[in-house]
C-alpha cells in the first residue's frame, strides 16, 4: 500500500498549527486516514470550490474548524486551506482562498 504525501498550499500548514491542540491533533489524524485511502470521520464534498475537493469537519465545543483538500491528483494529497468557521455558512473569503490555491495547483501541472 502506497501512502500519499501531503502538500500544504499557501498558509494552510501554519493555519493548522494555530488550531487548538486537540483540533490540531485530530486534523493530523484525519489527514493520515486520507493518506491511507480512508475517509475522514466527518467530511463532506465541496464541489463549489472544484470537482473532487472535500473538507474535513472538526469541532470542539462551539468552535468549528475546516481543512479543505483534494486527493484526485496522483502525486499527493493537496491541502488547500484550513480555517476556523465563524458562522454556519462558510465565508466567501475562505472559498476564494481555496479556489485560488486550487487554480494555482492545476495551472502548475
Amino acid at each position: 500500500m502506497t501512502i500519499k504525501c501531503i502538500e500544504f498550499h499557501g498558509t494552510s500548514l501554519n493555519d493548522i498549527k494555530k488550531f487548538p491542540d486537540e483540533i490540531r491533533q485530530d486534523a493530523g489524524y484525519q489527514l493520515h486516514r486520507v493518506q491511507l485511502g480512508e475517509n475522514p470521520s466527518h467530511w463532506d464534498s465541496f464541489p463549489e470550490i472544484a470537482p473532487g475537493v472535500k473538507e474535513i469537519k472538526l469541532k470542539e465545543g462551539n468552535d468549528i474548524f475546516r481543512v479543505i483538500y483534494v486527493t484526485k491528483f496522483k502525486d499527493a494529497i493537496h491541502v488547500l486551506h484550513a480555517f476556523q468557521k465563524k458562522d454556519q455558512v462558510t465565508r466567501e473569503s475562505d472559498k476564494r482562498i481555496a479556489r485560488k490555491r486550487y487554480k494555482k495547483l492545476v495551472n502548475r501541472r
